[in-house]
């Protein structure tokens, strides 16, 4: 997902650089929808990831 947001972004920059504000825009927004889906969901893993953790320590006593 995070690739995608790349993607976009660079897309954004080369149509801001041609001159194309209004795809710029578009791809810009796509870019920031798919980083903030990106980091919701990596915290949301690495919180599960914690509490997987604790659950095998909790089994293996």
């Amino acid at each position: 997902m995070i690739k995608y947001a790349i993607i976009f972004a660079v897309i954004s920059l080369v149509a801001a650089a041609l001159g194309f504000s209004g795809v710029a825009a578009g791809a810009a927004g796509i870019a920031k929808v798919l980083f903030g889906l990106f980091l919701i969901l990596a915290v949301i893993f690495i919180v599960l990831a914690a509490l997987g953790v604790g659950a095998v320590k909790k089994i293996m006593k």
